[in-house]
Formats: C-alpha cells, structure tokens, sequence
C-alpha cells in the first residue's frame, strides 16, 4: 500500500501538532511545518519519544520564497503531497472595531489569508503529482457570517474585525479554488473552541478532539466532499 504525503503548517504546538501526532500515528509520512526552527524541531523531537517519525521543514506562511523551499524539500524527500493542511494563524488584534488600524490588520491577513495562497502555489505542483489530492482550510466558526450574526452568539462573542474577517476570507477562498481546481478537493474545517494558545487556553475542547474534524477531511476518499464546510459534527452553514 502506498503511504499518504501530508504536510501541516504551523504544526509545532496545538492542533497542528496533535493533527501530525494523529496522522502519524495512522502510518502516513507527515511533515511538521513551522516558522520557528527550534520549536518544530523540539515537537519533531517530542513526537519521536512517542514512537512517531515525522519530518520537520522550515515553513514561513508568509514569505513565498520560505513556501517554495519547503515545497522543493518535500518534492526532493517525498516527490508528491496527498494532503495539504493549511493550519498556521494568528489572532490579530482584540481592539474594538471602531479603535482598530490597518497596521493592526496587516499581520493577521499576511497569515491567515495571504500565507494559505503562497502555500498553495508552492505545493500545487506536488499535489497534482498525488492520486488523490486534499487541501483542507483549517477555518473557525468565527468566520461565518451565519454564527456571527445567530443571536445565540450576540453576547458572547466581542466584536473584533481582525480574525472574523480573515477567516470569512479563509471561507471565500476555500469556495474558489474548489471550484478553480477540480483535480484537487478542497474544503474548510471549524475545529471548534478547543484550548489552545490562540485564545489563551480559554476553549471548551481538548486539541484532541479539535482535531477530529480536520483529520476526517484528511482521511476522507476519492469521493469525498469538496467545497464545504465541516465541523466535527457534519456540515456547517458558510
């Protein structure tokens, strides 16, 4: 049987890296792709004393040169990618809405917007090279405007324009390149509020069960879904 190719971004703590411990773990070749060196190599190093060989490679979301050299360590290690997992983010700013500047902005959409576009166009050529390629967003249901605006949510969710927006973005983008890219399925997760550094360990959701929706995707079959939104339950409204 062929072993699946997987890459994860931002994949050094988090559900990043419990993704990569799972997939791992199910026999898949998986690199771990992060910004910081020492800190993907200290999870490569903490997964490996779990018993998992996983593969470190130096990836900047936001700079296209960093994204092509991790695409060229992969082509040079693997020669394909079955399974892209666009992961990496930040928060961006918690300011209210009126007291938010561009420059507040800048980073969080270099990131969560921009960052999945140069990794696409860096691994696509890999991903074309698999039977059966994934591209799965790693979104938020704070990016869809159909929970935003459920009174249910009126009182318990700040409004904030940085992370909604780029994950609204996130969505838009995960639509386009479904439909642009029929040889590839492509679809957006919301794992949910898990706890994770992201929010201040504030979520309800252990990075185990965050992660189910998105390894789902990832496991999913040539007549899998694509242009869609899951979460860990099913189908979500955009």
């Amino acid at each position: 049987m062929t072993t699946t190719i997987a890459l994860v971004t931002g994949a050094n703590k988090g559900l990043g890296r419990e993704t990569v411990r799972r997939l791992a773990t199910s026999g898949w070749e998986v690199f771990l792709a992060a910004r910081d060196a020492a800190r993907g190599m200290r999870a490569v190093a903490e997964l490996a004393a779990e018993g998992l060989t996983v593969h470190f490679v130096a990836l900047d979301v936001t700079a296209q040169e960093s994204a092509l050299a991790a695409a060229e360590t992969v082509r040079a290690a693997a020669g394909r990618l079955d399974v892209l997992i666009n992961n990496a983010a930040v928060a961006g700013p918690s300011t209210h809405p009126a007291e938010t500047r561009v420059e507040e902005l800048r980073e969080v959409f270099e990131t969560n917007v921009f960052g999945p576009v140069h990794v696409i166009n860096a691994f696509l050529p890999l991903l074309r090279a698999a039977g059966h390629p994934r591209i799965i967003m790693v979104s938020s249901g704070m990016g869809s405007i159909a929970t935003i605006t459920d009174p249910r949510w009126k009182d318990l969710v700040r409004p904030a324009l940085g992370y909604p927006a780029t994950k609204a973005a996130l969505n838009m983008l995960t639509t386009q390149y479904a439909q642009a890219l029929g040889d590839i399925r492509v679809n957006a997760v919301d794992p949910g509020y898990t706890a994770t550094d992201l929010n201040g360990r504030t979520g309800f959701q252990t990075v185990a069960e965050g992660a189910e929706a998105i390894v789902a995707l990832a496991v999913s079959g040539p007549e899998g879904p694509t242009g869609g939104f899951f979460d860990r339950n099913g189908t979500i409204p955009w």
